[in-house]
């Protein structure tokens, strides 16, 4: 894969993008960012904070609108969640690497999201974790260069097999 290239992590919040991100990066020796962490330090607050008093059409311009002028090359890129919502932040991000898909079955994810409102997800009113994962899961299918199933997979397995599907890319 060229040095240049981008690896951009995307998927359901609580897939594992954060930690498995920065487990790649040091496996690779590549640049780590976080664009969810990446929002917080320039806005002073955090996402559920913005959330709350943006609402939710605000929060996601904020989001789409940092997405969309990452410009690094070389790294791996976690992405927000809802960041699939907004195809100008997805071309630009795919226009600099590849797009991995981190699949999370259902049961996991919400054996994993207890706590929704203090992560900062972008959920309507009313809406479940499942409403929410088949909302966006043909988004990520769409996107995806790549698609790592994690089921049954510790961080570093998924580590390893997005490493064995990038190698096979080339």
């Amino acid at each position: 894969m060229e040095k240049d290239k981008n690896i951009i992590l995307i998927g359901m919040p609580g897939a594992g993008k954060s930690t498995v991100g920065v487990l790649l990066a040091k496996a690779m020796g590549r640049y780590f960012l976080d664009t969810d962490v990446f929002i917080q330090a320039v806005q002073g607050r955090s996402l559920r904070e913005l959330i709350e008093t943006e609402g939710l059409a605000g929060f996601c311009e904020i989001e789409r609108q940092y997405a969309g002028c990452v410009d690094i090359k070389n790294a791996v890129i976690a992405t927000g969640g809802s960041v699939v919502y907004y195809e100008s932040a997805m071309r630009h991000l795919k226009s600099g690497g590849v797009v991995v898909y981190l699949e999370i079955a259902l049961e996991e994810l919400e054996r994993r999201l207890t706590d929704m409102a203090g992560r900062g997800v972008v959920i309507e009113p009313g809406q479940t974790i499942e409403g929410l994962y088949e909302k966006r899961r043909p988004l990520y299918e769409k996107y995806a260069d790549v698609t790592i199933h994690t089921a049954g997979l510790t961080h570093e397995q998924t580590v390893g097999e997005i490493l064995k599907n990038l190698q096979e890319r080339l």
